[in-house]
């Protein structure tokens, strides 16, 4: 067992329990639109049925006439065609990427279009609205970017504060006094449930913060310095066609795409003009299965083709996380994730209701350290370390020490005089 330090155990309860105090109205709207949003799926699949479920009847159009067909109905020229894998499903057109993303949704049968599809229309674009950025934009997401890097702080001193004393033995680590109050009820509940799950909680704030402003951008400029990211040519940038005779069918780029028996969703990158190219590439979080092929839309020639081997490390670590972090390798891991959810918000309430109950009279209650404490070298490094990877953390502490330096000089100031 680990022999603590009782100062150091009382300087780091003390930042605990004030970054805690202040994270944690955040902690809890993260964690319940986190687990809303993992629902987004089951959700929107009824409410969208109309528009990709069709009728089969008669002959289908071909897929170049489909294109033609959603071409005008995009403000940008469609980008991708996701290849139906059932005869009752509307082919998806789709321009722009992520919160921009647009699709059309055709009827072969019937050479019409179904509907149309963008994640702002959905109420769970709210949600992920209000989960990444509190509603509140630009602004928003650097305090759902500070308030996440103060949560790994929060869950490293939260294991050193919970971690038992030698006599207490394993039992520490499960022990939840029922009979000695409700404060002590709730934070036995919140330290116990806080320390078994606080691997889950870290790898899933390591699939989160890659999509914030300050750290993601951080890291995004790790990975081109390193050269660690995906290949240039993997969503084929600076890759041309040579315009020599008529364009390949879309139905072509199709029959090929079938016959290559990629796993998960399969699309078609379409030229964005004339000089353009074909790229076929399966969307699955089998990570390790993903292939990306691009072709010449003249000669058909290959130009160049990726594997997930090709991309680099960082990358593919950061797109594990991620996909860890919405709960996409399957029913296992969205359960998993569904239950970090509740917990989360269940451990944070518990601790909200033991701090109400010990909370002296008109007094915060902050825990008291000895004057005379200095934290180590080690400490400090790592504060330093956190500060540096996790930027608006390190701003933060900056600011916090300032507060504190000139807080301590009136004081000082008010006794003198």
């Amino acid at each position: 067992m680990l022999k603590k330090d009782h100062k150091l155990n009382q300087w780091l309860w003390k930042w605990h329990f004030i970054a805690g105090l202040i994270s944690l109205p955040f902690v809890i709207i993260l964690a319940i639109t986190g687990g809303i949003y993992l629902f987004k799926d089951a959700y929107e699949a009824p409410k969208q049925a109309h528009i990709k479920v069709v009728e089969v009847e008669g002959k289908a159009m071909s897929y170049q006439e489909q294109w033609q067909l959603a071409k005008p109905l995009l403000h940008k020229a469609p980008n991708t065609m996701v290849i139906p894998t059932e005869a009752n499903q509307a082919t998806a057109f789709t321009s722009g990427m992520f919160s921009h993303k647009n699709s059309v949704y055709v009827n072969p049968y019937k050479a019409e279009v179904t509907g149309r599809i963008s994640p702002k229309d959905s109420d769970m674009y709210t949600v992920r609205k209000l989960h990444g950025e509190l509603l509140l934009g630009q602004f928003g997401t650097k305090i759902v970017e500070l308030i996440a890097s103060w949560l790994f702080v929060l869950i490293i001193t939260g294991i050193y504060v919970f971690w038992p004393a030698k006599k207490e033995g394993i039992k520490g680590f499960f022990k939840v006094r029922f009979k000695q109050g409700k404060q002590i009820l709730f934070r036995d509940l919140h330290t116990v449930f806080g320390f078994w799950i606080s691997i889950l909680l870290l790898m899933t704030l390591a699939g989160g913060m890659p999509w914030t402003d300050v750290f993601g951008d951080n890291f995004k400029w790790v990975q081109r310095v390193t050269n660690t990211g995906f290949p240039k040519t993997w969503n084929a940038r600076g890759l041309k066609s040579t315009i020599e005779g008529k364009a390949i069918s879309l139905d072509e780029m199709v029959r090929l795409a079938k016959s290559m028996n990629l796993k998960g969703e399969v699309s078609i990158g379409l030229p964005k003009d004339e000089k353009g190219v074909y790229s076929i590439y399966n969307t699955t979080f089998d990570l390790g299965t993903q292939k990306r092929f691009h072709f010449d839309q003249y000669s058909g020639k290959q130009l160049v083709n990726h594997n997930w081997e090709d991309v680099g490390i960082l990358m593919r670590g950061r797109m594990w996380f991620m996909a860890f972090h919405q709960g996409q390798f399957g029913t296992w891991n969205w359960v998993l994730m569904i239950g970090v959810a509740v917990l989360l918000a269940f451990m944070s309430i518990a601790a909200l209701i033991s701090y109400i109950k010990r909370k002296p009279h008109k007094k915060w209650g902050t825990p008291k350290v000895p004057l005379q404490f200095r934290a180590g070298y080690g400490i400090m490094a790592l504060i330093v370390l956190l500060g540096i990877v996790f930027p608006l953390f390190g701003i933060s502490v900056l600011v916090i020490l300032f507060v504190e330096y000139f807080r301590r000089r009136i004081k000082k100031e008010k006794v003198e005089v």
